[in-house]
């Protein structure tokens, strides 16, 4: 087992962890540190298990509300993919497309030409 120093607060702590987890275990006091502190900032010095319940119901508290902004995301994902959008595609009028082929005609035309002067 691994061991992981941290501090949450003004208190240092040691904890066991699985090998390969001491990023996660070092990520998740961090973000109890920052509650931590925020509070200490505000309310001063209090009593160490009070603290770290504050610090947890904040990150509690954030932690509902993005649960909330995913779930609502994953709805409207869900409404899109089961009614996608249509786009409008103009389509092109016959008189358009014919004219537009006699210009291509008349370009491979003259391309030839041209290709058949530089040879000769």
């Amino acid at each position: 087992m691994a061991e992981v120093d941290f501090s949450i607060g003004h208190k240092s702590y040691t904890l066991a962890c699985q090998e390969g987890e001491e990023r996660l275990l070092k990520r998740a006091a961090a973000l109890l540190d920052t509650e931590a502190q925020a509070i200490l900032g505000q309310a001063g010095r209090m009593p160490e298990p009070r603290l770290l319940l504050l610090a947890g119901l904040m990150l509690a508290d954030r932690t509902s509300a993005l649960e909330d902004r995913a779930a609502s995301a994953e709805r409207e994902l869900a409404r899109l993919k089961s009614n996608p959008q249509r786009v409008e595609v103009p389509v092109v009028p016959d008189s358009l497309a014919e004219a537009m082929a006699e210009l291509a005609a008349r370009a491979e035309a003259l391309a030839q030409k041209a290709e058949d002067q530089q040879a000769g």
